[in-house]
């Protein structure tokens, strides 16, 4: 069952995490001072753009994912808990990237899930070493606009670690 139904074993991924095995660290994927080489292009489902290059002064937390993908589906949730402690700081700015481009079944998934997460498409095309495909996938950049963080595969971003390392940027 878990071989062929992606949410038994998303469901199994969420148990996992919430034993702390997946928990995201920044000790090990530390990129500090990395350099955006440009900006990244997304669009929500209104036609809204945003240029991450136009966010100096924030704090950027962008995950690409998608509705069909296991560990995506396991993480949302401690995403959006992340999303939901820091979303009244101006300071920070999240972005959900459907690496599928089909907003309307991503929106549909985050009202069926209850998430307020804000959803966005890729408007332009990504830098490999940023986002290769493998999901899900996760960069925070720094208010320069230097990539601080990337993870590729399943992590829990809910940690005092990640909010901690997030309000210093």
């Amino acid at each position: 069952m878990l071989l062929f139904v992606p949410n038994a074993k998303a469901y199994f991924l969420q148990g996992l995490l919430r034993t702390g095995l997946f928990n995201a660290s920044i000790k090990k994927e530390n990129h500090i001072g990395t350099p955006l080489v440009t900006g990244l292009l997304f669009a929500d489902s209104n036609g809204h753009r945003i240029n991450t290059a136009d966010l100096k002064g924030k704090v950027i937390f962008i995950s690409f994912w998608a509705t069909w993908c296991p560990p995506c589906i396991a993480e949302m949730g401690s995403v959006h808990a992340l999303y939901n402690k820091l979303k009244t700081d101006n300071r920070f700015v999240f972005i959900l990237a459907d690496a599928d481009n089909n907003l309307p079944v991503s929106a549909a998934f985050m009202r069926n899930h209850h998430y307020t997460l804000p959803v966005y498409q890729s408007a332009a095309a990504i830098a490999g070493d940023l986002f290769n495909g493998t999901l899900p996938t996760t960069l925070i950049i720094n208010s320069k606009g230097e990539l601080v963080y990337k993870h590729e595969g399943i992590a829990n971003y809910n940690t005092e670690e990640i909010i901690t390392m997030m309000r210093s940027l």
